[in-house]
């Protein structure tokens, strides 16, 4: 038997952090040896980080990269190891993996298939690398091979698809299968979303099936540089099945998952393959060949692919509770934030950002313990003499409950006892007299009484303003981040005050739903994520029907009578946004998903959602930074563009008007 352990490292970088992102490297490559790995994979742009966004096309950056790269490159004694940076060739930037063997830079390949869809931007900074070209470029006075090339180090054949090549249909991976490569190294930056890892087992697991050989993925960890979150996911596949698979969302620097692969078996199975048609190399793609020495290993026993919450029936709602707390918990000390807070109404939104605050302690303390978590913190001084997570939790966020004449006893009970459960600090302040002396002093300026029945909109907006200079004042006394409580949902109609509830340096679940929000909530109540357990606290906040609560209690205020029923909005925004359809289309999908409701009705929820879509972009390009938990968001920075001023879809929605008119005669 031949065999080889390789090694795929996760490591949270952080974009354009050269000290940090250059320990992290050598801090992984020093674990992949100590665990006995002769081949070692990090991701994709692993030196710069992958969010550096215009800061790529900086010559600085660029000189800064490859002096990072010779500084590790004398770490790599005794391994071969790939590493990520992009690198600038005839005048042009390309995403590139170097390979080093032993100590000795062997040479570049570059990304054929640029990402460019959704929340990737690659083709505005790098090009594309030209299928079946190799060229030599110069590093410090040597030239190196750069391009569509190969790796023979030992005997073992290496190749290379970085990230999206493997996604693409003109892949390289059937040109190394060709090549009879024993290894395809996949360095990438494959950002988080819900399900999108069976997406990745499945490309993965089929890879090296169909190509015959072993395949390595490898990706980034954390919130890198604000908005997308990684997720860690390394897997080690060969022939079909499944060698190894790492844990997801670790609060660690970086995690390294091992497989010892039979390149005997791998090369037999390849050649039991029918579709496997030998094939003199291709003159345009190069191997170099370097001398290595792999250890004698003994047969070790595949590591399991899956356990724990993964395999588990509520695998979105873990998946919500760990990617969040991440990208929070990176974001708290990548920003050296003195902690959070929160405006705590007593409902589902700001429930949900202060649990999952609470929830990066539990998670965090849990795998790195209370001083490896805090060790990880040292700018926030109040920590030092925590001994437990209740008492980090208590020093890091601070919940405001901010009263007016229309609060009820309900929300403030709830918002009360939630934060007592979760530990948290918590501040009753009565803004009453503030927002009545705003009206008054408006009121004076115009010459009459403001009115519920004439001033409406006005007089609820005026009310979440005024929460908004308190809580401001309270963080900034702090230096904590203030969390906006502003969900998908409101994003999308824009049922939000800006300025108001808007307010804040980061709008975690800005990028979710609020159906689903719900559903997290009743989850979080019954059971919780696995290992740490319900939160019954939340059990007055599951049982109130969502309101804004800015109108006098005699009104009954709630979202839905405003917008909506939840469900039905969520389905017309992706039938909207994601799929494109228009108003009449939607229309005659919306009666066959909802058949309960009058096709007068539907019509008249149809009208009003794509009214307050197209009036309200404003408002989401002024939302602060959200992060991108599924492909469907609707975050303008990052995936879905629409025009500030357009002409609000009037033909459509007369047409959908004389439809229905025209059914109901």
């Amino acid at each position: 038997m031949d065999l080889v352990k390789i090694a795929a490292a996760a490591v949270n970088q952080t974009a354009l952090d050269w000290p940090g992102n250059k320990h992290n490297i050598i801090a992984a490559i020093a674990s992949a040896r100590q665990l006995g790995a002769s081949i070692v994979c990090l991701p994709e742009l692993c030196i710069t980080g992958y969010g550096c966004e215009d800061a790529f096309l900086s010559a600085d950056v660029q000189k800064r990269a490859r002096a990072v790269l010779l500084e590790v490159v004398e770490h790599t004694e005794g391994l071969i190891v790939s590493l990520g940076l992009p690198l600038l060739h005839h005048g042009a930037l390309f995403n590139c993996a170097c390979l080093i063997a032993d100590g000795e830079l062997l040479g570049f390949v570059a990304k054929q298939n640029l990402a460019g869809d959704g929340i990737h931007y690659e083709p505005r900074w790098f090009k594309p690398w030209p299928h079946r070209l190799s060229d030599d470029v110069e590093i410090d006075g040597q030239s190196y091979p750069i391009g569509e090339v190969i790796f023979e180090c030992g005997g073992v054949r290496i190749g290379f698809e970085i990230c999206e090549d493997a996604w693409a249909a003109s892949r390289p991976g059937s040109a190394l299968a060709l090549s009879a490569v024993d290894v395809i190294l996949n360095p990438s930056a494959s950002h988080f979303a819900f399900g999108k890892q069976d997406v990745r087992r499945r490309l993965v697991l089929e890879s090296s099936r169909a190509f015959g050989v072993g395949y390595v993925y490898a990706n980034l960890l954390g919130n890198e540089a604000g908005r997308v979150i990684y997720d860690g996911a390394c897997l080690i596949a060969s022939g079909g099945r499944m060698a190894a698979e790492g844990r997801r969302f670790s609060f660690a620097n970086h995690l390294i998952t091992t497989a010892v692969l039979d390149l005997d078996t791998t090369r037999m199975n390849r050649a039991k393959l029918a579709s496997f048609q030998p094939a003199e190399e291709p003159r345009e793609t190069r191997c170099v060949e370097h001398p290595f020495t792999f250890p004698k290993l003994a047969p070790e026993k595949a590591a399991a692919a899956l356990g724990g919450w993964e395999t588990g029936g509520k695998v979105k709602e873990e998946e919500f509770a760990r990617a969040v707390s991440l990208g929070l918990f990176d974001y708290l000390r990548k920003s050296r934030a003195n902690g959070f807070v929160v405006s705590l109404s007593g409902g589902a939104d700001s429930a949900a950002v202060a649990l999952l605050v609470s929830l990066l302690v539990k998670f965090g303390s849990h795998e790195l313990g209370i001083a490896g978590l805090l060790k990880k913190l040292p700018h926030i001084g109040r920590l030092a003499n925590a001994a437990s997570d209740n008492e980090i939790i208590h020093e890091l966020l601070l919940c405001v409950y901010q009263a007016t004449r229309n609060s009820s006893d309900t929300t403030r009970t709830a918002a009360t006892e939630l934060a007592a459960a979760l530990h948290a600090e918590f501040m009753l302040l009565d803004i009453d007299q503030l927002v009545q002396s705003y009206i008054g002093i408006i009121a004076h300026g115009i010459g009459r009484e403001l009115t519920w029945a004439q001033d409406d909109i006005a007089l609820q907006n005026i009310q979440a303003r005024v929460r908004s200079p308190g809580v401001w004042l309270l963080a900034n006394l702090r230096g904590a981040l203030l969390l906006s409580t502003s969900n998908r949902s409101e994003a999308a109609v824009s049922y939000a005050t800006m300025d108001g509830d808007t307010s804040g340096g980061l709008s975690p679940i800005a990028g979710i739903d609020k159906a689903f929000l719900l559903r997290w909530l009743d989850w979080m109540h019954r059971t919780g994520p696995e290992g740490e357990g319900s939160v019954p606290a939340l059990s007055r906040i599951i049982v109130q029907a969502p309101t804004a609560e800015l109108r006098p209690p005699a009104a009954a205020q709630t979202d839905e009578a405003d917008l909506m029923p939840y469900e039905l909005l969520d389905a017309i925004e992706r039938a909207a946004i994601r799929d494109k359809h228009g108003p009449v289309e939607i229309f005659g999908l919306m009666r066959a998903e909802f058949p309960a409701y009058s096709a007068a009705q539907l019509a008249i929820w149809v009208e009003r959602f794509f009214r307050l879509w197209s009036r309200n972009q404003w408002k989401r390009e002024r939302y602060a930074p959200s992060f991108h938990l599924d492909d469907e968001n609707l975050d303008p920075k990052t995936w879905c563009r629409f025009p500030i001023l357009s002409g609000g879809f009037e033909q459509e929605l007369a047409e959908l008007r004389a439809l229905v008119q025209a059914e109901a005669k």
